[in-house]
Order: C-alpha cells, then sequence, then structure tokens
C-alpha cells in the first residue's frame, strides 16, 4: 500500500506539545483565522495561521496545550511566516483543536 508509511519516516515527524501564549484575528486572512503564538519550551516560541474560528475564541486559546508538527519547512501565508502545524480535527462546528490529556514540559515529543 503506497499511503504505509515506515517508522523511520514516522519519527521524522516532530509532533511536540506546546502552550499558547498569545491568539488574535488574522485580519489579511482570506478565510476567517487566528494568528497563534506558542511556547515550545527549548524549541522556541513560534507563531502560526489557522482557521479554528467556528469553535474558539482568541481568549479561549491562550495557556491552551496543544500539539504542532515544528520541522515542516515554513510557510508565508499573506503577511505572516507559519512556523508550525497547528494539528486539529474537522467536525461540522469547525476544527477541534489537537490537546494534551494531562500537562507535560513544552517541547514534549509525542510518543
Amino acid at each position: 500500500m503506497s499511503d504505509t508509511l515506515t517508522w523511520a519516516e514516522f519519527e521524522k515527524v516532530q509532533m511536540v506539545a506546546g502552550t499558547v501564549v498569545r491568539a488574535e484575528v488574522f485580519a489579511e486572512a482570506r478565510k476567517p483565522a487566528y494568528k497563534i503564538w506558542v511556547d515550545f519550551g527549548p524549541h522556541g516560541e513560534r507563531k502560526t495561521s489557522a482557521q479554528v474560528t467556528g469553535v474558539y475564541r482568541p481568549e479561549d486559546l491562550v495557556g491552551k496545550q496543544i500539539i504542532g508538527v515544528i520541522n515542516f519547512p515554513e510557510k508565508q501565508i499573506g503577511p505572516l511566516l507559519s512556523q508550525f502545524l497547528l494539528t486539529g480535527f474537522h467536525t461540522d462546528e469547525g476544527v477541534v483543536i489537537a490537546t494534551v490529556e494531562r500537562p507535560v514540559a513544552n517541547g514534549t515529543r509525542l510518543a
């Protein structure tokens, strides 16, 4: 099956926990979105754009511990340089962000 990854391929994806430190409306975005800044501990603070406006308000996100992919190439989204991928699940209401069940240190890698 061509969609099957090897373990070595999966290990290349760096999915780590981080805490949202700031979120604001991304007014310049073509589709409703937020600018989100996350503290990934030893990996530093990184920013991204996320279309999660159907489920969350910016103030709901601050302090939330999320799971992000930090080793994709940076991507220019309008005036914002996205530095990680915020993970989540599409639902009828909008994207629900993937979070941790209990607090872990920022930068902890998904096992």
